[in-house]
């Protein structure tokens, strides 16, 4: 039988949730961040494609993505069930927390 704390699960929720709370709100600033720095790198990189002077081969570049993508569905972890139990209550409240604080950031 599984000995399961009600104050214990109440302090992992807790503390989970407000960790989750401060890095949503973090990465939101961040992700906005990230968006104009990625826009701006991809204008850049139009303009040098245009001008001739960055020439981009679609074809190798296509290809080398779907074997990332092979690769990453073949190493998929087998016990993924288990792990998920294991970590639900701090999981739980970092989710919640972290849903909150994007979304107020």
């Amino acid at each position: 039988m599984i000995d399961l704390d009600p104050t214990t699960l109440g302090l992992e929720f807790g503390g989970g949730a407000v960790i989750g709370g401060v890095i949503g709100f973090a990465a939101k600033k961040i992700a906005k961040l990230l968006a104009i720095i990625v826009g701006v790198q991809l204008m850049v990189f139009r303009y040098l494609e245009s001008q001739g002077i960055v020439v981009v081969d679609w074809n190798r570049l296509s290809a080398g993505v779907l074997k990332t993508q092979e690769r990453a569905q073949g190493a998929a972890d087998i016990h993924w069930l288990e792990s998920i139990v294991s970590t639900l209550s701090i999981g739980a409240g970092f989710t919640g927390g972290f849903l909150i604080g994007f979304k107020r950031g």
